[in-house]
């Protein structure tokens, strides 16, 4: 199988074996511009937001992904405007992974595309198939939570701490849990209290 065939695979979601030497190189060019980002120092801001629009397939205007970030490519990855990432952001980007504007991740928060067969022998031959993920304008991604191949979550969602992420979250909810799962819809009282008994008071 040629690259351009295993590149097609990845893309559309079909079994392929991502360990043939091309690939393997296309892919170190990438790894090699993630680990100079993670050498940044902090006052390094600028240098950062380079190496961070040379990884990914495309960043908005003001981005800050807080290092270390860890990307199987880096470059399958979109961003749109001030999208903000604390440290160790996962981004298992073997499918395109599309991100809004004006989302937060916390800490440790994983997105994944990449699958494997469960059938044993394809499994041990490292057999692979990759599914787009989705994250609307807006949302917010609590820390440690898992989003899984195929997965798209609506605008101003929030997924809580924690989460697997398995199926489709809708927009304007608030989901969380083992596996996820809607538990309300934002609404008045957010609009009222930011946390708990809490009243909002910025403009």
């Amino acid at each position: 199988m040629d690259l351009k065939e295993v590149k097609e695979r990845m893309r559309s979601g079909r079994l392929y074996y991502p360990t043939g030497e091309d690939l393997l190189q296309e892919q170190a060019k990438y790894m090699e511009i993630l680990y100079d980002f993670n050498q940044t120092r902090p006052r390094e801001g600028e240098k950062r937001a380079q190496l961070l629009e040379k990884l990914l397939g495309g960043v908005g205007k003001n981005c800050y992904v807080e290092p270390p970030l860890h990307a199987n490519w880096g470059c399958n990855t979109y961003m749109g405007d001030e999208v903000y990432a604390n440290f160790n952001l996962t981004l298992v980007d073997d499918a395109r992974i599309n991100i809004g504007s004006h989302v937060m991740f916390g800490p440790n928060v994983t997105v994944a595309t990449a699958g494997h067969p469960v059938e044993p022998l394809l499994r041990s031959r490292q057999a692979q198939y990759n599914l787009e993920v989705n994250i609307g304008d807006n949302v917010w991604i609590g820390a440690g939570a898992v989003i899984l191949p195929g997965v798209t979550i609506g605008e101003n969602t929030v997924i809580g701490a924690g989460s697997i992420v398995t199926k489709d979250i809708p927009a304007n909810v608030v989901a969380y849990g083992n596996p996820c799962k809607v538990v309300r819809e934002i609404g008045e009282k957010d609009r009222k209290y930011y946390y708990r008994d809490r009243e909002i008071d910025l403009d």
